[in-house]
């Protein structure tokens, strides 16, 4: 006899005969004690954990920096995007997270806000009340400029906390989320792939979480600014720090100086710090890693990296005040206690480059008719006051009845081939077409300029000599006529 009972969308197959019919209800109530109310919560309860175990599709990041720091370039290599598009005010992005040991994916949501003071108030759209507790930042800084460090990371704690602050949240949830980054800093533990798998430190990168009895307690420094958010510092585009040794003389003790000045930075703040590069590729698959470790709890299993100085990595919890001094026993011209603009100043000769076009402002056009009045006034007098006129008028002053005209031999002085002017060019030129007419061979310049020796007349033929005649009454005529208008020109003045 087959008999198919349902209990609860179980089913059960028996096949039984007649003689085991006892057996058989016997059997039926054995299974419904096991499926009474009690142990269906606890079912559904196991299945229920079990589903909790996916990655949340609730968490984001926020990008905080200003203009220039490379927070889109940044982005888009956690993307794996080679050509990001930069977009202005608030920019939505998401990054792709596999769960390999799950197999499991979600998106992580990540905003990015410009850098421009008044986009400030579009951070209520990243950062509101409903997502506070899932939400980690990001701040970004540069190494182009590293001056400019202390300005921009407390510009934007303040910018941060002043939002916090206008999301009204309870005092209840306030403090739990500071009590759990607390409790992040004070559960830290150094890491390392060589570790037995049932270590206390591999059972805390997977359950995210340890006992009360096994927290450290939190070291000198730390938290000192506790806004309960996981907080990491990004310094990007390390490779030029190769320019800054190069450029603006940039030594080791510099670096050293500003390393420990950041990390003094991410202890109070209780911060992560990592110094990347997109353009090189360092610590951009590791920064990748430790924000999927630290918002969903995934294995993070690299150790802080201080030794190389452009690829630094300090997780949230491992540094303290003790292993920042170990810098600043190699800086010998600064000290940690110096101010930090003091010693990273910004270069004087250096120019800021600015994408903006100069505003040029139009001049009124009443100033403008009046200056180029004063001009031509000025250029008017200079032309009255010329030498040449008042040198032309000493020499040949105008008598009544004459008609300003002058003794032509003086006008003959004038026509001298050695004196600069026009004279001495039309007389080289004349004396030129004398030789020429002659049949002689053109004379050069230098030798027309030259004076003749005494007693060279007596040598020349008698056709040289009429030929001269023509030429001095020919002379004599053009010097005449330069006179007269010379004189038009005076008596037009």
């Amino acid at each position: 006899m087959n008999i198919i009972m349902r209990t609860d969308e179980r089913c059960i197959d028996l096949t039984i005969d007649k003689r085991e019919c006892i057996v058989f209800k016997l059997l039926r109530t054995e299974i419904e004690k096991l499926l009474s109310s009690d142990e269906e919560s606890s079912i559904l309860s196991e299945v229920q954990k079990q589903g909790s175990t996916k990655l949340p599709s609730n968490k984001s990041v926020l990008v905080l920096g200003d203009n220039a720091t490379g927070k889109t370039t940044l982005i888009a290599k956690l993307q794996g995007v080679e050509n990001p598009k930069k977009g202005s005010g608030l920019e939505y992005a998401y990054i792709d997270v596999k769960d390999e040991y799950r197999d499991d994916m979600t998106r992580l949501s990540v905003w990015v806000l410009d850098g421009d003071p008044g986009h400030k108030n579009l951070l209520h759209f990243a950062l509101n009340k409903n997502n506070y507790t899932h939400t980690l930042v990001i701040l970004t800084v540069s190494m182009t400029q590293p001056w400019y460090w202390l300005n921009q990371l407390t510009h934007w704690i303040k910018v941060l906390s002043e939002h916090i602050e206008s999301l009204h949240l309870e005092p209840e949830e306030k403090q739990e989320a500071r009590q759990r980054l607390v409790a992040t800093w004070q559960s830290y533990c150094e890491v390392g792939d060589d570790l037995d798998a049932g270590s206390p430190v591999k059972r805390t990168m997977r359950n995210n979480s340890i006992d009360e009895d096994d927290l450290l307690p939190l070291t000198d420094g730390a938290l000192l600014t506790n806004l309960g958010l996981d907080i990491v510092v990004v310094v990007t585009k390390t490779d030029y720090m190769t320019t800054l040794e190069k450029e603006y003389d940039y030594r080791d003790e510099h670096f050293d100086f500003i390393q420990q000045w950041i990390r003094r930075f991410c202890l109070q703040h209780g911060s992560s710090l990592f110094y990347t590069s997109v353009k090189e590729d360092k610590n951009c698959d590791l920064l990748y890693k430790y924000l999927t470790h630290r918002i969903y709890g995934l294995p993070f299993r690299t150790p802080a990296l201080v030794v190389e100085k452009d690829a630094v990595l300090i997780p949230a919890g491992w540094d303290s005040l003790k292993k920042i001094e170990i810098l600043c026993e190699n800086m010998n011209s600064c000290k940690e206690v110096d101010y930090y603009t003091d010693i990273i100043t910004p270069p004087p000769s250096r120019k800021t480059v600015s994408n903006r076009e100069i505003e040029v402002q139009t001049e009124d056009e009443q100033a403008f008719l009046a200056r180029q009045q004063e001009i031509i006034k000025q250029s008017v007098q200079v032309r009255g006051e010329s030498p040449l006129r008042s040198q032309a008028s000493k020499a040949m002053p105008r008598t009544p009845g004459s008609a300003g005209q002058s003794s032509p031999k003086k006008m003959e002085a004038k026509l001298n081939t050695s004196t600069p002017g026009t004279e001495g060019v039309l007389a080289n030129f004349f004396n030129s077409l004398l030789h020429k007419k002659s049949g002689s061979p053109a004379t050069p310049p230098s030798a027309m300029s030259t004076p003749r020796t005494n007693g060279s007349d007596s040598l020349l033929t008698p056709d040289k000599l009429s030929v001269r005649t023509d030429a001095a009454a020919e002379l004599d005529r053009l010097a005449r006529s330069v006179k007269k208008d010379v004189d038009f020109t005076q008596s037009d003045c």
